[in-house]
């Protein structure tokens, strides 16, 4: 198993950046790919990105492709959501999750066995 801590969130104004974090604790992060959520009240949680286990190959969705970038230091244990350009849009909170290596990307809430608690990200206009 993996436990997942996500940090960085807090409030910023629109056009602004927040580094997000993912920390895994347990089996080694490698034998993971990694991919963030995010949910808004009153909505469902959806899809931002995704990676493989190497980080080799991402996936974004359209909202947010070409402003996100997700990266993995896998010595560190750790993964990450560059966010650029934030919109008020963009305010949710936001979930790293994680599922055994394989099988390409994964843009499914139910292909993730372990998630995060999740951290705020609230973008002011």
């Amino acid at each position: 198993q993996v436990q997942l801590v996500e940090s960085g969130g807090g409030l910023v104004q629109a056009g602004g950046s927040l580094r997000l974090s993912c920390a895994a604790s347990g089996r080694t992060f490698s034998s993971y790919a990694m991919g963030w959520f995010r949910q808004a009240p009153g909505k469902e949680r959806v899809f931002v990105a995704a990676d493989t286990w190497s980080g080799g190959i991402t996936y974004y969705g359209g909202s947010v492709k070409g402003r996100f970038t997700i990266s993995r230091d896998n010595a560190k244990n750790t993964g990450y959501l560059q966010m650029n350009s934030l919109k008020p849009e963009d305010t949710a909170v936001y979930y790293c999750a994680a599922r055994p290596r394989g099988g390409g990307i994964k843009t499914e809430t139910k292909e993730y066995d372990y998630w995060g608690q999740g951290t705020q990200v609230t973008v002011s206009s």
